[in-house]
Parts: structure tokens; sequence; C-alpha cells
């Protein structure tokens, strides 16, 4: 098979490295790509949000299946131009995606199915959002209702911070239009989980669990970011409490997508805070997670081409997905800076020293090649180094022992990934 894969992260990458695997695969072409992708696929200088040109590619290069990385295609109703184009895509129609676009449409799913999540209103003006907060009080969470690539996000500790997110947002179009309208919530505390799913639109497969770490800096401290490293299994999900999600929250969601009107296949990403083994639903995402997606797919013992095709085809119930014992963690290296303003074209050092430790996998993110032929940086998250051990301390170790053979001028990561699995072993 030819195979298209659409993004140009390090969950694409992971994606690709996966997919490389399968004996079914004959080619990979990936759009846009990046640096580390070009080393096992061929990278096609197409913009993931350029559906037009994306269609006539795969019908000239007559590719049998193109998968969707990114939020901002499937948001943008990609799937439905493939499929209208008789292209068979992996992702969920832009109605469906609509879960992880519009918060709104979102939260208010959650509300009319009694699936739990914390309380929140919706406003277009400015005023009236500034007003509610005053009356509601801090901590309470700002969030810009369209995409923002993880980063729209504010979490207020008090109501004149909450005010100037409002403002951000709304007034100074940090996010530019998605920003027209935002969602205020009730601050849920507890601990953060990620748990993905697979779906045909009918069955529900789960992948393994695993947690993300948004703010910059150690112990969740500084701005919140696209995702600065991520671990599986996640230990604050019991097998108990496994259960709960998929009976309470991942299964009911598909059925209510369903029933109105969006029926949903791909990858169902529940962003989840936990509190005395309760669940709630933070937001939902319509992709794989990047960088969840890293140390699943290294944990992840089954082709993962037939599981995506059996979600296109509806033959998910016939699928058996195996998952590897072992943990995994990935660590994000970014620029400094990020994810405020910073450069690119430092060049790095160190990535065939990594790259030669066992049980090790360095995912490009956001990297090219300068005119010296030399890999450098060309994004915000740069490297996901990612890697698998009997345990999590010596995975945590060996990631990290990974991250010190890289390097380049202002490399920034977090040191404390993996840290609150520790506490719950």
């Amino acid at each position: 098979m030819k195979l298209l894969v659409v993004g140009g992260g390090g969950r694409e990458h992971a994606l690709i490295w996966k997919l490389s695997q399968s004996t079914k695969v004959e080619q990979i072409f990936c759009a846009p790509g990046n640096a580390g992708i070009a080393g096992i696929a061929t990278c096609v200088p197409i913009e993931s949000n350029d559906i037009d040109r994306l269609v006539e590619f795969a019908r000239n290069e007559e590719i049998d299946l193109t998968i969707v990385g990114p939020e901002d295609p499937l948001v943008a109703g990609i799937v439905d131009a493939f499929e209208e184009a008789e292209l068979k895509v992996f992702g969920p129609s832009r109605v469906a995606a609509e879960i992880e676009g519009n918060k709104t449409f979102c939260k208010q799913l959650l509300k009319d199915n009694n699936i739990p999540t914390g309380d929140f209103a919706s406003f277009d003006n400015l005023d009236d959002a500034i007003d509610y907060v005053y009356k509601k009080g801090a901590p309470i969470v700002i969030k810009a209702n369209g995409l923002a690539a993880g980063k729209g996000v504010v979490v207020a500790q008090t109501v004149e911070e909450a005010e100037n997110a409002i403002n951000k947002i709304m007034r100074r179009k940090a996010f530019g239009d998605a920003g027209n309208e935002i969602i205020i919530e009730e601050f849920l505390e507890g601990e953060e989980a990620s748990f993905l799913v697979f779906t045909d639109g009918d069955i529900v497969v789960p992948m393994v669990t695993s947690q993300d770490h948004k703010p910059v800096f150690d112990d969740d401290k500084g701005d919140n970011t696209g995702g600065m490293g991520a671990y599986s299994p996640a230990p604050v999900i019991s097998e108990g409490l496994f259960r709960r999600i998929m009976n309470d929250i991942m299964i009911p969601t598909v059925k209510a997508m369903s029933s109105g009107g969006r029926k949903y296949r791909g990858i169902l990403y529940a962003g989840l805070m936990i509190k005395d083994g309760i669940p709630k639903v933070l937001e939902f995402n319509a992709r794989f997670g990047d960088p969840e997606t890293q140390p699943i797919l290294m944990r992840l013992k089954s082709d993962l081409l037939p599981i995506l095709e059996a979600c296109i085809s509806g033959h998910l119930a016939k699928t058996i997905v195996e998952w590897d014992d072992r943990p995994a963690v990935c660590v994000a290296m970014a620029s400094g800076g990020y994810p405020g303003k910073y450069e690119n074209g430092k060049e790095i050092t160190g990535l065939n020293l990594a790259g030669r430790l066992k049980d090790v996998m360095v995912f490009h993110a956001g990297t090219a090649k300068n005119e010296a032929d030399r890999i450098v940086t060309n994004g915000g998250r740069v490297l996901g180094v990612t890697a698998i051990a009997e345990d999590i301390p010596k995975t945590i170790e060996k990631a990290y022992h990974a991250v010190g053979k890289i390097n380049w001028d202002g490399a920034h990561y977090r040191t404390d990934i993996g840290r609150k699995a520790l506490k719950r072993i």
C-alpha cells in the first residue's frame, strides 16, 4: 500500500515510524514532514491545511490511504474532501471534528448526555465575560473557543488574571479568530490524564493510558504549551477507573455523536481531570495527541495499519490490539523562548549518539535541513526523545540519558517528566 500522512510534527513522525513496520506498506509520503521524517518517508512540500493540493496529490499518486495528523485540517473538513474525491482517509468528518474545534459544542454535548464535566458558560461579548468572572470568582479557567494549538487555555488564579486572559484572547486576538468566542469553565482540581480510543463509530477500543505535561516549566509552572512530554501508562488510572472512563465517558460520547448525526470514526482523545477516583472531561481532541502518541505507539505491539483500516470500514470489533507491558516516556526538547518567541535555524548536535541507544527513538517535531545539509531547529517543540524500559524509573533514566546526548543553542526541556508516576508506584 501507498500511504500519505498529513502533518509534520512528532506525532506524525511516530505514526510513520510505526506504519513503516507494517508488511502491507510499500511507500509512505508525508506532507509537509520534517528532517527526521525524511529519513523514513518521502516528504512533499504541501502544507497540512492545503486540502485541495493534498487531494490532488493523493489522486495523482494513487494513494491507498491518507492518515491525517493535525486538528486544523480535520476541523476544516479534509476527510469530507477526500471522501468526495473517493479517496480512502482516516479521521473524523468535519462535523464530527467539531468536538475539538468548537469547545462550546463539546461542553454542551457532555452536559446534554450527562457525561461528567465541569460547569461552563460561553461568551462572544468581552464585557459580559468579565462580568461573569467577577461574579464567579477564582480560580477559573479561560479558553479560546476555537483551535489554538493547545495554548489557548489560561488557568487564572485571580479574577484580575482572568480579566487579563479575556482581554488577551478577545481584544488582542492572541489566537486570532479562535478567540472570537470564549468559554469560561469551572476550575477542576486533581491530576490530569489522557485517554485515547480507536472507534469506528460503534465499537470503542481503548489505547493504553498516558499523561501529558502542558506547562512549559517543571512542577507544572509557566504558560501552557502543546505538551512538554508524556508517559504511558498513567498510574493515576486504576483498572476500576479505566472501566469507569470507558463506560461513563468514552462509549457514551461516541453514541451521543452518532445519535446527533455526527458519526465519529477515528481517534477520540479525552483530556481528563481525576480527583478521588472520579474522572471529569476537560476537553476532547479529534486526533492522536502530541506528545502522547510517541510513548503510546512505542508500546503498541500490533500492526497499526489494520486498526486504522478497521475504523474506516466499521470492522473494529474483529480487530485485536496488543500492547507492550513496559512503560514508555517522551521528553520534549523545545526552542528557548517557547511557547513565546523563539529563533529557528539552530544546529542540533548529538542526534546520532542518541539514536544509537537501545529502545530509544528520537522523534522529530520542528526540524529542517539547512544549506549545509545539517539538521537545525524549525519550530517551538523540536524533538520528542522517547524511551521504553522494564519499569518507570529505568524508562525515565533512559529517556533523560538520551536527552543528555543532544544539544543546540537555547535548548529547553522539563526535567520532571514522569515524576508524578514515580509517586504512585
